[in-house]
């Protein structure tokens, strides 16, 4: 037994209501695409019983995942932009400059999607950072759907996926056109790895990371699972490593675990050492 008529219409007037966003009756089948994740991190086993769950659990960051789950666009190569400067001027060179004695890098893209995060950086450590060509380097995708995980692996990608975010240079440079799609070169699928992992149980095994890119996740879980995600993230990180959230994300309620440091009108975090 799916959704009722009246469940679709809660969940329409719910994300009008929060976003302003009129969904058409005609797209219901986009619900149980887009929330089931959410559902899933929230505890629901389907959909039916997520809808029971909002009705009565008035959390405003639940209904707000609920509407931005259903607005936003698929992730894009070099997304917002300013982290990835961020990235590139100040992160990067100083872990190179940390770790250049064991010359190994771990980075974790640990709500990967379809792997357009993990790629970005990859472009990034080929394109700027000639000194890591001889490094031991590896950029690990995480997600909880599988399905998303098997699209980033095979690392294929749609004209309007290329077109968004991924300058002219960098597509030409590091995808191969394939027919109607652009498939990444072997160069860079070699530093990214993709998995499951879902960030409300626990990890699977990890290694420890330089740095976290926990971006536009955030904004889906209730408060007690985000203090728990930011224990399980603090104790995956290397020391001295750095932790991004996205552009609306805080850790305001882990500033035991790090502290915000601030480049390029961009903040980031880094780990408080454990005690």
């Amino acid at each position: 037994m799916g959704c009722s008529d009246s469940d679709y219409a809660y969940l329409r007037q719910l994300v009008l209501a929060e976003s302003a966003n009129l969904i058409d009756p005609s797209r219901n089948a986009l619900f149980e695409t887009r929330l089931t994740p959410i559902a899933r991190m929230a505890g629901a086993s389907t959909l039916e019983d997520f809808v029971s769950l909002l009705r009565v659990d008035r959390t405003p960051q639940l209904h707000r995942a609920v509407a931005e789950a259903m607005t936003i666009n698929e992730t894009s190569f070099f997304r917002d932009g300013k982290p990835f400067e961020v990235l590139r001027e100040t992160i990067l060179p100083h872990l190179i400059e940390k770790n250049a004695a064991q010359r190994k890098l771990r980075i974790w893209s640990a709500a990967s999607s379809t792997g357009q995060e993990a790629y970005s950086v990859a472009m990034l450590v080929r394109e700027y950072f000639a000194e890591l060509a001889s490094w031991d380097v590896k950029i690990v995708g995480t997600d909880i759907s599988r399905q998303v995980i098997e699209y980033a692996q095979r690392g294929r990608y749609r004209r309007m996926e290329v077109n968004r975010g991924l300058p002219a240079r960098m597509l030409v440079k590091y995808l191969v056109r394939e027919g109607d799609e652009w498939e990444v070169v072997p160069e860079l699928r070699a530093l990214c790895e993709f998995q499951y992992a879902n960030l409300c149980a626990p990890l699977p095994r990890l290694p420890f990371f330089d740095l976290v890119l926990l971006r536009n996740v955030l904004l889906y879980f209730p408060q007690q699972d985000r203090s728990c995600v930011f224990s399980d993230v603090h104790r995956q990180m290397a020391p001295g490593g750095y932790l991004m959230l996205g552009s609306a994300e805080q850790a305001e309620d882990s500033t035991n675990l790090f502290h915000a440091e601030f480049a390029r009108d961009c903040y980031f975090y880094r780990p408080t050492p454990s005690s």
